[in-house]
């Protein structure tokens, strides 16, 4: 019933990741405080999804980490586990807001299930994926609007990616980020999802909702170009993982409902091939 993460687990998450995380690509000394907040990040998405404790035990553990936020802003000292990321604060001057939202986007995956439209589904990455985009561009010293927006752009993209490959895996949760406005419009239903049950409207839902998707990504392309040196390089090939993944998701038809597509060791060339001929749209 203990909420409580596995560090070797949250390692092993991180090896399985579709999308690069401070890869070789990343600057080296941007690399630590990038982990430090994918880990923070990850622990806490561990403790809403993961195991069988009761939705009282994890709010309450998401509210202990919320309390370590509070204690890096005041320089006070923390959990060892979140040693990293408080060297990070201190070192970066991050924007810990980011970090609130992530943690009010992990309660609310406690206490949400299922999404009417898709603007609450917006609503959600807002604070479930955009504010990860924010840090990085934090860090980066990439301070304007027109960068923020593409950011957004690309981290809601990436984050509904992720649902629409993980629709097998967020079932038995349960959860289903298929909005129920868009499965009614096909002819399907989160009844149905969760039962496991596929049909021609569920996978029409999902072509559109991959489409989406992708429209999104397009609208973010450009942010390669306004990121300096390395950092840039990283994000073409976050930008060009979300787009295989989303293409693996057509080969097989829109039936994430039956399988998880994933990235393989094959798929490495034709990622890397994308990335140095990465060019946005005009």
């Amino acid at each position: 019933m203990n909420p409580t993460v596995d560090p070797a687990r949250l390692a092993q998450r991180h090896r399985a990741e579709n999308f690069p995380v401070a890869s070789w690509l990343c600057p080296p000394a941007l690399r630590p405080p990038i982990l430090a907040v994918y880990r923070f990040a990850r622990e806490a998405d561990d403790i809403a999804d993961e195991g069988d404790a009761p939705a009282s035990t994890r709010l309450a553990a998401l509210t202990a980490m919320r309390s370590q936020l509070h204690a890096m802003a005041r320089g006070e000292p923390t959990d060892p586990r979140h040693a990293d990321l408080a060297q990070a604060t201190q070192q970066w001057q991050l924007p810990l807001g980011e970090l609130h939202a992530l943690l009010d986007a992990f309660e609310q995956d406690v206490r949400v299930q299922q999404y009417p439209d898709r603007t609450a589904l917006l609503s959600y990455c807002e604070r479930s994926a955009n504010p990860v985009g924010r840090l990085v561009l934090h860090l980066a010293g990439v301070h304007d609007a027109e960068s923020r927006r593409a950011s957004d752009a690309i981290c809601t993209s990436l984050q509904l990616i992720n649902f629409w490959q993980d629709v097998s895996v967020d079932r038995l949760k349960p959860r289903v980020y298929l909005p129920a406005e868009d499965l009614a419009r096909h002819g399907a239903s989160v009844a149905q999802v969760l039962a496991g049950q596929d049909s021609p409207g569920l996978r029409a839902t999902l072509k559109d909702m991959n489409a989406w998707a992708l429209d999104l990504m397009r609208q973010g392309e450009r942010l390669p170009q306004r990121v300096p040196g390395r950092l840039g390089w990283e994000l073409r090939a976050v930008i060009e993982g979300g787009r295989r993944i989303a293409e693996k998701i057509v080969a097989m038809d829109h039936a994430t409902l039956l399988a998880r597509p994933r990235l393989r060791a094959w798929d490495a060339p034709r990622l890397l091939w994308r990335v140095v001929r990465f060019r946005p749209a005009a």
